[in-house]
């Protein structure tokens, strides 16, 4: 998650000299191939290194649970990736980097927001979806063969990014929907007991490369046609033997679109080295050749990295100290997080003094709220409901969940002033009143904080 882009707790923007906090998870179920190095590792540390900015890296061992039910398979990818990302350059000092079940706050968190996630909410992830849309095609129980891991999924990733008030969550687009439910939990919490969570913003990798395999589809364990990134040299060389070409012979003109060999070069090689292997495809250069120097390519940036991976491969204890110093800097800040949420929930002391009278639920409730979600058709709206559920406003699409979000924002700052700027954007319900939307939109800037 990858995980996935700001406000900080609620609708109110951080300040520009706060340091932004980037979150990314690696669930621990496989060894690292090559394309998890392009499209995760490298930009991941690349963009660990830019000032002002937070960065969470953890292991995601709890989710591999949910999909994996060989124990010596989650511990020894927990061993491959740790030490893959610390041979790519991942500086445990600069960033928090920790095992998630290592933060027994995350478990915690994940039952408070349980407790607030209606299960409708729940029942449109899209992995629960498909796996209830398979069964349902072959005529057997929707559910059968569904945990509530599977299920309950998306709140445990909820509780990943919330924990530590993460600003931005770089995600694929198949992701968006696990950030977008995370703000729905975080919304749902914030108005029951307080501004408290962090809303987080996906950042949309647009431009991350998604590496083709042996067989030109994507490089993925599902289809068995991965590179492991850190093979031996010899085992390197004959993988890339493997990729499959056409039947075009020596000194006859190739074609770069569509060829996996030239586009795993890319990945790796400059545009000058592109540049030039795109003009031997032209000149029609044989295969064996081109596989020669694909391999040359990727072992000349790899080679420096095998050999340190090597080495914190043979050295366990060490990556394990490395993930208990990074679960020590993570709970330092989960800890006293957790005590706050704890408190306002009424998860409190009953020695410590007075014990609250509790509020009418009617105090608790009547209050207008936006809810925002995407539709079908991929496109990002809200409405605003007053205190009866009853609709006010209600958006047509924004393009992405940040347009949304600032639009939601400059109506709850500015409150009716807002509305002209956003009348083609934004309609009033039938039947609805100025002074209904007014009222509730007033609500926001008296209760601002």
């Amino acid at each position: 998650m990858m995980t996935n882009p700001t406000t900080d707790a609620g609708a109110r923007s951080t300040p520009d000299a706060s340091p932004q906090r980037f979150l990314t998870g690696i669930t621990t179920t496989g060894t690292p191939h090559l394309g998890n190095f392009v499209g995760s590792i490298r930009p991941s540390v690349a963009a660990s290194r830019l000032p002002h900015v937070q960065s969470f890296y953890f292991l995601a061992d709890y989710h591999a649970l949910i999909k994996c039910d060989e124990p010596a398979r989650i511990q020894r990818s927990t061993l491959e990736i740790a030490a893959s990302w610390l041979a790519a350059g991942l500086d445990p000092e600069r960033v928090t980097f920790y095992r998630q079940s290592d933060i027994p706050e995350i478990p915690e968190l994940t039952w408070l927001l349980t407790c607030v996630t209606g299960k409708g909410v729940l029942n449109r992830a899209h992995a629960y979806k498909a796996s209830v849309d398979k069964n349902t095609a072959a005529g057997i129980d929707p559910d059968a063969d569904v945990t509530a891991g599977l299920f309950m999924y998306p709140v445990l990733m909820g509780a990943d990014i919330l924990m530590f008030k993460t600003h931005k969550v770089p995600v694929g687009r198949d992701q968006i929907q696990h950030i977008e439910m995370a703000r729905d939990m975080a919304q749902r919490f914030n108005h029951l007991y307080g501004e408290h969570l962090v809303l987080p913003e996906a950042v949309i990798e647009e431009s991350v490369a998604l590496l083709p395999g042996l067989d030109g589809r994507k490089m993925s364990k599902s289809y068995d046609n991965t590179i492991p990134l850190f093979t031996p040299r010899e085992q390197l060389r004959k993988a890339i033997s493997g990729i499959v070409t056409d039947s075009r012979a020596p000194g006859e003109p190739k074609d770069v679109e569509g060829s996996a060999l030239f586009q795993i070069h890319q990945a790796f090689a400059s545009a000058d080295e592109t540049t030039a292997l795109r003009q031997a495809y032209a000149d029609g250069i044989a295969w064996g050749d081109a596989k020669q120097l694909l391999f040359e390519r990727i072992d000349r940036e790899v080679a420096p990295m095998r050999e340190q991976y090597q080495a914190l491969i043979n050295d366990p204890g060490r990556l394990e100290a490395v993930l208990l110093a990074g679960a020590e800097k993570a709970r330092a800040v989960a800890k006293p997080f957790m005590a706050e949420l704890r408190q306002a929930v009424g998860l409190r002391s009953l020695g410590s003094g007075a014990v609250a009278a509790p509020k009418h639920k009617a105090a608790k409730t009547a209050a207008p709220a936006f809810k925002q979600y995407r539709e079908k058709d991929g496109r990002f709206y809200f409405k605003l409901l007053d205190a009866d559920a009853r609709l006010l406003l209600q958006s047509q699409g924004f393009d992405s969940p940040r347009d949304a979000a600032q639009a939601i924002a400059a109506l709850q700052k500015e409150g009716p002033a807002a509305l002209p700027a956003l009348q083609d954007k934004v309609a009033v319900a039938p039947e609805i009143s100025a002074s209904d939307v007014a009222a509730a939109l007033h609500f926001f800037a008296a209760n601002a904080h």
